[in-house]
Parts: C-alpha cells; sequence; structure tokens
C-alpha cells in the first residue's frame, strides 16, 4: 500500500513563498511506506515561488485577483487519473491549503482568516473515497 503526501511535507521547496513545509511527524508516519508525493500548484505549472492563492466563492484565485481555477482543477485531474490504480492506504495533506486542506481553508480574502472546509484536490480525494488525514492531525 502507497500513501499519498503532500510534497512540501516531505521537504519538497514547492511552497508559495518558495520554502517547504517539512514535518517531522509525517516524515516518522510514512517511514518504511512506499510514499507518493504530490503536489497540485506545482502540477499546474505555477512555479515556486508563486502569487499565493485562496478559495473564493468556489473559486481559486490569486493574491492580484486572477482567476486560477481551471489550470489547478485541471492539474487535479490529471492526478486523479494518474492515480486511480494505485493501491493507496490514505493521503496526508497540508492543513490549510486551497488544495490540499483537509479541515480548514483560507475564506479567498487573503486576511488570514479561516473557515471550515476543504481544499479541491483534498475534497476530489474524499469524493473518490480515499481516506484523508490531515497533517496537523499527525503530529
Amino acid at each position: 500500500m502507497k500513501i499519498l503526501v503532500s510534497a512540501c511535507l516531505l521537504g519538497e521547496k514547492c511552497k508559495y513563498n518558495g520554502g517547504h513545509n517539512y514535518s517531522p511527524a509525517v516524515a516518522a508516519f510514512v517511514e518504511g511506506k512506499e510514499v507518493l508525493p504530490v503536489c497540485p500548484e506545482m502540477r499546474a505549472g505555477m512555479g515556486c515561488p508563486r502569487i499565493p492563492i485562496e478559495i473564493a466563492n468556489g473559486v481559486l484565485i490569486d493574491r492580484n485577483g486572477k482567476n486560477v481555477d481551471a489550470p489547478m482543477r485541471e492539474a487535479i485531474a490529471q492526478i486523479m487519473d494518474e492515480i486511480r490504480d494505485e493501491d493507496i492506504q490514505c493521503a496526508v495533506l497540508k492543513s490549510r491549503s486551497p488544495t490540499c486542506g483537509v479541515l480548514q481553508v483560507y475564506d479567498g480574502t487573503f486576511t488570514g482568516k479561516l473557515v471550515r472546509g476543504s481544499g479541491l484536490f483534498a475534497q476530489a480525494l474524499k469524493d473518490a473515497g480515499y481516506p484523508v488525514i490531515d497533517s496537523e492531525e499527525i503530529g
């Protein structure tokens, strides 16, 4: 069985600010297991660093107001298609991300306000029946 993991949690520099979100707890959780690292934003060609994005009224926009929803949804669809035949035990995803957030996401105002809900990739995984874990639930 494989575990899908937000690539930033494993130390990959794919965060909007050019950094990562390395999590020792997540690294320990997946140690010895087959891991599939993924970053929907990078898959969508958004680059690193990049302008931050949030979900506003169900649509992904960047801080400058540019609609980036279509390329993100296309990247997510590609990832979902690629993992269809994989034996995935669960997905461990980055908290609060507009794509990977499991329990909360930023509200689309770029003010730091959180709302209950899931990012687009996390929701796609949930809808497909994959168990999804918020990285903060691990450690």
